[in-house]
């Protein structure tokens, strides 16, 4: 699964690499705070088509479909397992008419230590931003519209199966076009769910710190 992940590029660095192909929407970019332990129900930037032109803006993480009865089923649908999104009623609607890029500078996982459990960082070698494959929803309720999205995850790779047996679905960046192609049927696009190679990814043990949810700190990200 991925339940904390850092989105510590600017909007600016964000928007250069999601948008380039979009001349003219940088002034939609909306202003962003480093993010360095991102969790569930927090409003996070998100990529998606919009009058056939993307756009970055901010959403609720956690999926709401639309026929949810309140917020709260958001805190279970952070992640959504590539294998059955097509029969998923909380994730197939929005597979086929909602597809998003979730941008990510790195993302944590823990492994189980004698003396608790030991954060793992997890970017890329370049240290480039990437985005995960994503689903976005929307859903109505007495305080008015609400936009959310879930992060898919799949089977890990070599150097993330030591630690957990999913990871997040993390596109190139021509997958991540044809993922955004509202003209290209899902069904045509599950291959795109697969562990990315091993070789791009740098992994390191952080500080416990990231342990904890609501805090933020850069020092979660510096190797230890």
């Amino acid at each position: 699964m991925c339940g904390r992940y850092g989105v510590y590029h600017s909007g600016a660095e964000l928007a250069e690499r999601f948008l380039a192909a979009q001349p003219g929407l940088f002034a939609e970019v909306p202003e962003l705070e480093p993010r360095y332990n991102a969790a569930p129900t927090e409003i996070l930037p998100v990529v998606r088509v919009k009058d056939g032109s993307r756009v970055l803006e901010t959403m609720r993480w956690g999926l709401v479909p639309f026929w949810a009865k309140d917020l709260g089923i958001g805190s279970k649908m952070i992640n959504a397992q590539a294998e059955s999104l097509a029969d998923k009623p909380a994730f197939k609607h929005a597979l086929e008419r909602r597809r998003c890029l979730v941008p990510a500078s790195g993302f944590y996982e823990w492994l189980k230590v004698s003396d608790g459990r030991q954060p793992v960082h997890i970017r890329r070698r370049d240290g480039a931003p990437f985005a995960f494959a994503g689903l976005w929803e929307k859903w109505r309720g007495a305080d008015g519209l609400v936009r959310s999205f879930t992060i898919i995850t799949t089977t890990p790779n070599e150097v993330m199966a030591p630690i957990h047996n999913r990871m997040p679905a993390i596109l190139s960046r021509e997958e991540e076009a044809l993922w955004l192609d509202p003209g290209i049927p899902a069904k045509q696009l599950m291959a795109l769910l697969r562990p990315c190679p091993s070789e791009e990814l740098h992994l390191f043990h952080v500080g416990r710190g990231v342990n904890r949810s609501g805090v933020e700190d850069p020092s979660f990200i510096e190797p230890i």
